[in-house]
Protein backbone atom coordinates (compact mmCIF):
# COMPACT_ATOMS: atom_id res chain seq x y z
CA UNK A 1 0.00 0.00 0.00
CA UNK A 2 2.62 2.39 0.39
CA UNK A 3 4.65 1.42 -2.57
CA UNK A 4 1.27 2.69 -4.66
CA UNK A 5 1.33 5.80 -2.23
CA UNK A 6 4.73 6.84 -3.25
CA UNK A 7 4.38 5.67 -6.70
CA UNK A 8 1.40 7.76 -6.85
CA UNK A 9 2.85 10.78 -5.81
CA UNK A 10 5.55 10.59 -7.70
CA UNK A 11 3.36 10.87 -10.64
CA UNK A 12 1.37 13.36 -9.35
CA UNK A 13 4.26 15.38 -8.34
CA UNK A 14 5.99 14.25 -12.49
CA UNK A 15 2.54 15.58 -13.75
CA UNK A 16 2.39 18.98 -11.44
CA UNK A 17 6.02 19.46 -12.83
CA UNK A 18 4.89 18.63 -16.36
CA UNK A 19 2.21 21.27 -16.14
CA UNK A 20 4.27 24.07 -14.51
CA UNK A 21 7.16 23.73 -17.79
CA UNK A 22 4.00 24.34 -19.94
CA UNK A 23 2.57 27.25 -18.12
CA UNK A 24 5.72 28.58 -17.41
CA UNK A 25 6.65 28.23 -21.38
CA UNK A 26 3.67 29.33 -22.79
CA UNK A 27 2.90 32.09 -19.57
CA UNK A 28 6.27 34.01 -19.57
CA UNK A 29 5.97 34.84 -15.88
CA UNK A 30 9.49 35.34 -15.24
CA UNK A 31 10.63 37.18 -18.37
CA UNK A 32 7.31 39.95 -17.68
CA UNK A 33 9.01 40.04 -14.24
CA UNK A 34 12.73 40.69 -15.68
CA UNK A 35 10.95 43.34 -17.72
CA UNK A 36 8.69 44.81 -14.95
CA UNK A 37 11.99 45.65 -12.47
CA UNK A 38 13.41 46.50 -15.58
CA UNK A 39 11.21 49.44 -16.21
CA UNK A 40 10.28 48.16 -19.45
CA UNK A 41 6.08 48.18 -19.87
CA UNK A 42 4.84 45.04 -21.90
CA UNK A 43 1.89 42.81 -20.58
CA UNK A 44 1.58 39.60 -19.37
CA UNK A 45 -0.68 38.76 -22.69
CA UNK A 46 1.98 40.11 -25.16
CA UNK A 47 4.93 38.30 -24.19
CA UNK A 48 1.97 35.26 -24.34
CA UNK A 49 0.96 36.60 -27.95
CA UNK A 50 4.77 36.60 -28.90
CA UNK A 51 4.86 33.16 -28.44
CA UNK A 52 2.25 32.15 -30.71
CA UNK A 53 3.74 34.38 -33.16
CA UNK A 54 6.88 32.57 -33.20
CA UNK A 55 8.39 35.78 -32.04
CA UNK A 56 11.13 34.88 -29.72
CA UNK A 57 10.11 37.01 -26.69
CA UNK A 58 13.55 36.69 -24.86
CA UNK A 59 15.01 38.44 -27.92
CA UNK A 60 12.38 41.54 -27.69
CA UNK A 61 12.03 42.36 -23.91
CA UNK A 62 16.53 42.14 -23.91
CA UNK A 63 16.13 44.88 -26.77
CA UNK A 64 13.66 46.61 -24.81
CA UNK A 65 15.73 46.34 -21.41
CA UNK A 66 18.78 47.65 -23.75
CA UNK A 67 17.05 50.80 -25.01
CA UNK A 68 15.17 51.42 -22.13
CA UNK A 69 18.41 51.68 -20.07
CA UNK A 70 20.07 53.85 -22.97
CA UNK A 71 17.02 56.55 -22.00
CA UNK A 72 15.54 55.20 -25.02
CA UNK A 73 11.35 55.48 -25.76
CA UNK A 74 10.76 51.96 -27.34
CA UNK A 75 7.49 50.22 -28.36
CA UNK A 76 7.45 46.82 -28.46
CA UNK A 77 5.13 46.00 -31.35
CA UNK A 78 7.54 48.03 -33.55
CA UNK A 79 10.33 45.98 -32.30
CA UNK A 80 8.11 42.71 -32.85
CA UNK A 81 6.50 44.25 -36.17
CA UNK A 82 10.44 44.89 -37.66
CA UNK A 83 11.40 41.11 -36.32
CA UNK A 84 8.39 39.60 -38.41
CA UNK A 85 9.84 41.68 -41.58
CA UNK A 86 12.93 39.83 -41.17
CA UNK A 87 14.71 43.02 -39.86
CA UNK A 88 18.08 42.90 -37.18
CA UNK A 89 16.17 43.73 -34.03
CA UNK A 90 19.59 43.58 -32.18
CA UNK A 91 21.62 46.03 -34.96
CA UNK A 92 18.88 48.28 -34.71
CA UNK A 93 18.95 48.99 -31.43
CA UNK A 94 22.30 48.84 -31.04
CA UNK A 95 22.59 51.90 -33.77
CA UNK A 96 19.95 53.74 -31.49
CA UNK A 97 22.11 53.45 -28.68
CA UNK A 98 25.02 54.96 -30.63
CA UNK A 99 23.42 57.51 -32.21
CA UNK A 100 21.97 58.96 -29.00
CA UNK A 101 25.11 58.90 -27.43
CA UNK A 102 26.50 60.77 -30.82
CA UNK A 103 23.95 63.20 -30.84
CA UNK A 104 22.62 61.79 -34.08
CA UNK A 105 19.26 62.54 -35.22
CA UNK A 106 18.01 58.81 -35.98
CA UNK A 107 14.38 57.37 -34.92
CA UNK A 108 13.43 54.14 -34.72
CA UNK A 109 11.34 54.15 -38.10
CA UNK A 110 14.63 55.44 -40.52
CA UNK A 111 16.68 52.98 -38.31
CA UNK A 112 14.55 49.91 -39.43
CA UNK A 113 13.59 51.35 -42.69
CA UNK A 114 17.88 51.44 -43.72
CA UNK A 115 18.06 47.85 -41.82
CA UNK A 116 15.15 46.61 -44.58
CA UNK A 117 17.08 48.18 -47.17
CA UNK A 118 19.96 45.75 -46.90
CA UNK A 119 22.12 48.32 -44.58
CA UNK A 120 24.20 47.95 -41.63
CA UNK A 121 22.33 50.69 -39.78
CA UNK A 122 25.36 50.14 -36.69
CA UNK A 123 28.25 50.32 -38.98
CA UNK A 124 26.79 53.50 -40.68
CA UNK A 125 26.33 55.20 -36.99
CA UNK A 126 29.74 54.39 -36.44
CA UNK A 127 30.93 55.76 -39.79
CA UNK A 128 29.12 58.74 -39.30
CA UNK A 129 30.67 59.19 -35.58
CA UNK A 130 34.62 57.85 -36.77
CA UNK A 131 34.89 59.07 -40.68
CA UNK A 132 36.29 56.88 -42.91
CA UNK A 133 39.42 57.72 -45.16
CA UNK A 134 39.32 56.06 -48.68
CA UNK A 135 42.62 56.23 -51.26
CA UNK A 136 41.95 56.79 -54.69
CA UNK A 137 43.63 54.64 -57.40
CA UNK A 138 46.52 56.73 -59.57
CA UNK A 139 44.55 59.23 -62.01
CA UNK A 140 46.35 60.33 -65.37
CA UNK A 141 45.16 63.76 -66.62
CA UNK A 142 46.64 66.20 -69.03
CA UNK A 143 46.84 69.95 -68.31
CA UNK A 144 46.27 72.21 -71.39
CA UNK A 145 50.12 72.87 -71.96
CA UNK A 146 49.84 68.76 -73.38
CA UNK A 147 51.67 67.57 -69.94
CA UNK A 148 50.49 64.52 -68.03
CA UNK A 149 49.83 64.25 -64.80
CA UNK A 150 49.29 61.58 -62.29
CA UNK A 151 47.71 62.34 -59.53
CA UNK A 152 46.37 60.06 -55.99
CA UNK A 153 44.30 61.40 -53.48
CA UNK A 154 42.63 60.55 -50.16
CA UNK A 155 39.24 61.13 -49.45
CA UNK A 156 37.88 61.73 -46.11
CA UNK A 157 33.83 60.57 -46.13
CA UNK A 158 31.20 59.77 -43.24
CA UNK A 159 28.17 57.93 -43.50
CA UNK A 160 25.01 60.49 -44.17
CA UNK A 161 22.26 58.44 -42.82
CA UNK A 162 19.55 60.78 -44.32
CA UNK A 163 20.78 59.41 -47.70
CA UNK A 164 21.42 55.40 -46.21
CA UNK A 165 17.73 54.36 -48.30
CA UNK A 166 17.89 55.50 -51.89
CA UNK A 167 21.39 56.74 -52.21
CA UNK A 168 24.24 54.82 -54.54
CA UNK A 169 25.37 51.41 -53.39
CA UNK A 170 24.45 48.79 -51.42
CA UNK A 171 25.95 48.73 -48.18
CA UNK A 172 28.15 51.54 -46.30
CA UNK A 173 31.51 50.84 -48.30
CA UNK A 174 30.06 49.52 -51.48
CA UNK A 175 28.68 53.14 -52.43
CA UNK A 176 32.66 53.71 -52.37
CA UNK A 177 33.19 53.34 -56.11
CA UNK A 178 30.67 55.99 -56.89
CA UNK A 179 32.39 58.50 -54.60
CA UNK A 180 36.06 57.06 -56.04
CA UNK A 181 34.62 57.39 -59.81
CA UNK A 182 33.38 60.88 -58.93
CA UNK A 183 36.52 62.00 -57.49
CA UNK A 184 38.12 60.46 -60.08
CA UNK A 185 36.49 62.48 -62.80
CA UNK A 186 36.28 65.72 -60.71
CA UNK A 187 40.33 65.59 -61.23
CA UNK A 188 40.61 65.18 -64.80
CA UNK A 189 38.31 67.85 -64.63
CA UNK A 190 40.42 70.26 -62.68
CA UNK A 191 43.74 68.93 -64.44
CA UNK A 192 42.20 69.31 -67.83
CA UNK A 193 41.16 72.86 -67.03
CA UNK A 194 44.80 73.97 -65.84
CA UNK A 195 46.40 76.57 -68.15
CA UNK A 196 49.60 74.55 -67.46
CA UNK A 197 50.65 71.44 -65.66
CA UNK A 198 53.07 74.04 -63.21
CA UNK A 199 50.34 75.91 -61.96
CA UNK A 200 48.68 72.10 -60.31
CA UNK A 201 51.95 71.00 -59.07
CA UNK A 202 52.29 74.66 -57.41
CA UNK A 203 49.04 74.67 -55.66
CA UNK A 204 48.36 70.93 -54.99
CA UNK A 205 45.06 72.77 -53.38
CA UNK A 206 43.91 73.57 -56.32
CA UNK A 207 42.35 70.11 -57.43
CA UNK A 208 40.57 69.42 -53.77
CA UNK A 209 39.16 73.09 -53.90
CA UNK A 210 37.65 72.65 -57.39
CA UNK A 211 36.56 69.11 -56.94
CA UNK A 212 35.15 69.46 -53.36
CA UNK A 213 32.94 72.30 -55.46
CA UNK A 214 31.53 69.97 -57.57
CA UNK A 215 29.43 68.60 -55.00
CA UNK A 216 30.48 64.88 -56.03
CA UNK A 217 29.32 63.06 -52.46
CA UNK A 218 25.36 64.60 -53.76
CA UNK A 219 22.99 60.96 -53.87
CA UNK A 220 26.06 58.76 -51.98
CA UNK A 221 25.47 57.12 -48.77
CA UNK A 222 28.40 59.19 -48.01
CA UNK A 223 29.25 62.68 -46.89
CA UNK A 224 33.10 64.06 -48.38
CA UNK A 225 34.62 66.24 -45.79
CA UNK A 226 37.85 66.40 -47.18
CA UNK A 227 39.82 65.52 -50.38
CA UNK A 228 43.83 65.59 -49.98
CA UNK A 229 46.01 65.00 -53.07
CA UNK A 230 48.35 62.75 -51.50
CA UNK A 231 50.93 62.48 -54.75
CA UNK A 232 51.24 64.11 -58.26
CA UNK A 233 54.04 62.41 -60.27
CA UNK A 234 54.49 63.98 -63.91
CA UNK A 235 53.97 61.68 -67.22
CA UNK A 236 54.51 62.05 -70.62
CA UNK A 237 54.29 65.06 -72.82
CA UNK A 238 51.04 63.85 -74.49
CA UNK A 239 51.24 67.24 -76.28
CA UNK A 240 54.62 66.52 -77.94
CA UNK A 241 53.53 63.22 -78.21
CA UNK A 242 50.67 64.20 -80.83
CA UNK A 243 52.43 66.97 -82.45
CA UNK A 244 54.96 63.77 -83.43
CA UNK A 245 52.53 61.30 -84.13
CA UNK A 246 50.83 64.19 -86.19
CA UNK A 247 54.14 65.43 -87.95
CA UNK A 248 54.43 61.28 -88.87
CA UNK A 249 50.81 60.81 -90.42
CA UNK A 250 51.77 64.46 -92.28
CA UNK A 251 55.04 62.67 -93.75
CA UNK A 252 53.46 59.50 -94.55
CA UNK A 253 50.72 61.27 -96.75
CA UNK A 254 52.93 63.27 -98.39
CA UNK A 255 55.40 60.51 -99.43
CA UNK A 256 51.91 58.86 -100.71
CA UNK A 257 51.41 61.81 -102.57
CA UNK A 258 54.80 62.08 -104.10
CA UNK A 259 54.46 58.11 -105.00
CA UNK A 260 51.29 59.02 -107.01
CA UNK A 261 52.56 61.81 -108.67
CA UNK A 262 55.52 60.07 -109.11
CA UNK A 263 54.29 56.92 -110.69
CA UNK A 264 51.56 59.13 -112.93
CA UNK A 265 54.56 60.62 -114.46
CA UNK A 266 56.38 57.35 -115.22
CA UNK A 267 52.76 56.08 -116.69
CA UNK A 268 51.78 59.66 -118.92
CA UNK A 269 55.76 59.13 -119.72
CA UNK A 270 55.15 55.58 -120.92
CA UNK A 271 52.06 56.80 -122.62
CA UNK A 272 54.07 59.24 -125.01
CA UNK A 273 56.10 56.65 -125.75
CA UNK A 274 53.78 54.43 -127.54
CA UNK A 275 52.56 57.24 -129.10
CA UNK A 276 55.71 58.21 -130.38
CA UNK A 277 56.41 54.49 -131.87
CA UNK A 278 52.72 54.49 -133.01
CA UNK A 279 53.36 57.68 -135.27
CA UNK A 280 56.88 55.98 -136.44
CA UNK A 281 55.12 52.93 -137.62
CA UNK A 282 52.64 54.57 -139.70
CA UNK A 283 55.45 56.21 -141.12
Amino acid sequence: MLMENIGLIIAVAVVVIVLLWLLFYFVPVGLWFKALLSGVRISLLQLILMRWRKVPATLIVNEMITGTKAGLHLNPNELEAHYLAKGNVPNVIQALVSAQKANINLDFKMASAIDLAGRNVFEAVQMSVNPKVINTPPVSAVAKNGIQLIAKARVTVRANIKQLVGGAGEVPGSGEETVLARVGEGIVSSIGSAESHTVVLENPDYISRVVLEKGLDAGTAFEILSIDIADIDVGKNIGAELQIDQANADKNIAQAKAEEKRAMAVAHEQENKAKAQEARAKV
